[in-house]
């Protein structure tokens, strides 16, 4: 199952990490961990954020993926399933059912 990962890392604790020249290797080392299928970086709620797509098969997978961010960042973390189009097209015939039984 595709996972989207939201980090947002609190801005002094990122700007350490610039200063110090130690965010850059730390996040190439997580992402090398996490082998995210997709990666981005931008702004939310005033603070630097990072957007990972991760692929997980088990629940148990997620204190792999989120603790990194903690430990490293005392980033803020959300993990919310995401789905591509050919997902969503898969997905049609049960929403079709649920369209009929609650629509």
């Amino acid at each position: 199952m595709r996972m989207m990962v939201k980090a947002i890392f609190p801005v002094e604790q990122a700007n350490k990490g610039i200063t110090s020249g130690s965010l850059g290797d730390t996040m190439g080392s997580i992402l090398d961990d996490l082998k995210p299928e997709a990666t981005y970086f931008g702004l939310q709620e005033g603070a630097r954020t990072a957007f990972f797509v991760v692929n997980i098969t088990e629940s148990s997978e997620l204190p792999r993926i989120v603790e990194p961010l903690f430990l490293a960042f005392n980033a803020s973390v959300e993990c919310f399933p995401v789905m591509i189009p050919d997902d969503l097209a898969a997905a049609g015939p049960d929403l079709g059912a649920v369209a009929q039984k609650y629509g």
